[in-house]
């Protein structure tokens, strides 16, 4: 900060009780949060998890803007929002979801990280095996990537098939569920060409237990104090990350579900009915697909938009409709997903 630039004042004892509107003003810089309560226990829970395992080494835990592990470092950045309830609800607000907010989840993310953490610590990434069952790390991270759902070449941990997105997350993936308390992924992959990353990542882990690290390095890249920008910035700009592009949506798909014809006329309008049902079919579609909330919801957008412009209207009985329209969002969002459409977010 220059000398004629002025020092922002320290935000108010009260301000979690500051509205949304006001709230996104803050600067993610100015935000005082620390790493304590429920994100110190769950960050105790997975060194306990990892000590329980023999490998003790190096591993920094810090608060950024979202989830990462900096390329070549023992540190793990945290989302800023989970470090305060009051930051949680604004992320709810503006994502429709929090992720990591719920215990097992922000688990199943640490673990993924402390993957890359000893990846980076041990340098695995320059053993012939590794690169070998893996693939080569220096592959360039897509912007895009395209699951295969059905393929048993890779463990199933986070959502969206993450492991199939770069040899990196492969590695972090695996690693994740070796580590996962009773996760008996013996018997769960049995038969499954994943088998033979598990059983590599397990002779691997037992012979680091008790080794000293090759690399030390506990960097903050992005730490909170250093992003200047308001949190009504920081949310525009993931918005535009998770949004969808240019969907497209048929027509006869609707009309399958929903009518135009005069004798409906006097039912509810098809905008209403997705209106009625949105939050918890969202939350069903996410929870089948692994694709973020926010990105259904812009699929959502566009369809009841369109069901406005044809005027349509509920044509049957609201159960089956509910049913109907929950297949329907949930074809659109996996045809976004295969075209390309799921982005990769580091």
């Amino acid at each position: 900060m220059s000398p004629t630039t002025p020092r922002p004042e320290p935000l108010p004892p009260n301000w979690p009780e500051l509205p949304d509107e006001a709230l996104l003003d803050l600067r993610l810089a100015d935000l005082p949060l620390v790493i304590e309560g429920t994100l110190a226990a769950r960050i105790a829970q997975l060194r306990q998890e990892l000590d329980d395992r023999g490998l003790q080494f190096p591993l920094h835990f810090y608060l950024s803007d979202e989830w990462f592990t900096p390329d070549g470092a023992t540190a793990i950045a945290i989302p800023f929002y989970l470090a305060h309830p009051r930051l949680e609800k604004l992320e709810g607000a503006q994502m429709l979801e929090v992720e990591g907010g719920e215990h097992e989840w922000c688990m199943r993310i640490l673990r993924h990280e402390a993957g890359h953490a000893i990846d980076n610590a041990y340098r695995l990434r320059l053993r012939r095996q590794r690169r070998e069952i893996f693939g080569s790390p220096s592959v360039p991270y897509p912007e895009f990537y395209t699951p295969r759902p059905y393929s048993k070449s890779f463990v199933l941990h986070l959502d969206s098939w993450y492991a199939q997105s770069h040899p990196d997350e492969d590695f972090a993936e695996t690693f994740a569920v070796w580590l996962t308390p009773n996760s008996e992924w013996r018997g769960r992959y049995a038969g499954w060409p994943a088998l033979k990353k598990l059983e590599y990542m397990d002779t691997l882990m037992q012979s680091l237990s008790g080794q000293p690290v090759r690399l030390q390095n506990v960097e903050e890249v992005d730490p909170l104090p250093r992003l200047q920008r308001t949190l009504r910035q920081h949310y525009r700009n993931k918005r535009r990350h998770y949004g969808v592009d240019h969907p497209s949506f048929y027509d006869r798909d609707l009309r399958r579900i929903f009518s135009d014809a005069p004798e409906f006329a006097n039912n509810i309008t098809a905008a209403q009915f997705i209106a009625r049902i949105r939050r918890p079919v969202r939350r069903v579609v996410s929870s089948w697909t692994g694709i973020y909330q926010y990105t259904i919801d812009q699929v959502l957008e566009d369809m009841v938009a369109r069901c406005r412009e044809l005027k349509l209207r509920l044509a049957g009985p609201e159960d089956q409709a509910r049913q109907e329209f929950t297949v329907l969002l949930t074809v659109q969002a996996m045809n976004h997903l295969h075209s390309g459409g799921h982005r990769l977010f580091l």
